[in-house]
């Protein structure tokens, strides 16, 4: 088993919803143990700004599944959801679910690359993502923490608990 780190990430079709029911589905997948949840936080869009915020969290979960069927799974959860995949790269969605770290592995494939390649720059992943893990050494070598002093706990807020 390894520790997978996923993104999720709603604008649509109640939010919070969409997120608890991707939750469900992420515990229900084979080979896959759901390990435990951020809270849940609202962000601002990127790209078009005339969109709902996003509610967005980070799950860990150990799994057997090597990177690719994971990543099938992942989005085959999205389609379940709703999902319409567009040409607008940061359009609104119901829902999205990102590997952001698949245990030490380096992944550069057409479909997939892990470390996720916008990690460094997005709070509404950085902070729920050391809500649930600490003293993180990343597979390219770099800190959690240092990655949270470069990236501003900015246009985001914590929600309560739901």
């Amino acid at each position: 088993m390894e520790r997978v780190y996923i993104g999720l990430g709603s604008n649509l079709a109640k939010p919070i919803e969409q997120l608890r029911a991707a939750l469900a589905a992420l515990d229900a997948l084979p080979h896959s143990r759901l390990v435990t949840v951020s809270s849940f936080y609202a962000s601002d869009p990127l790209g078009p700004a005339d969109q709902p915020r996003y509610v967005n969290a980070v799950a860990a979960l150990d799994t057997s599944l090597a990177p690719l069927p994971l990543l099938d799974a992942l989005q085959a959860i999205e389609q379940d959801q709703g999902r319409q995949r567009k040409a607008e790269r940061w359009g609104p969605r119901t829902l999205d679910l990102d590997i952001l770290l698949f245990g030490q592995r380096l992944i550069d494939e057409p479909r997939l690359q892990v470390p996720h390649y916008h990690l460094h720059a997005r709070p509404f992943v950085l902070y729920p993502l050391a809500e649930i893990t600490t003293d993180l050494q990343l597979a390219d070598g770099r800190s959690l923490s240092a990655l949270l002093e470069a990236c501003p706990f900015r246009g985001i807020e914590r929600l309560p608990e739901q």
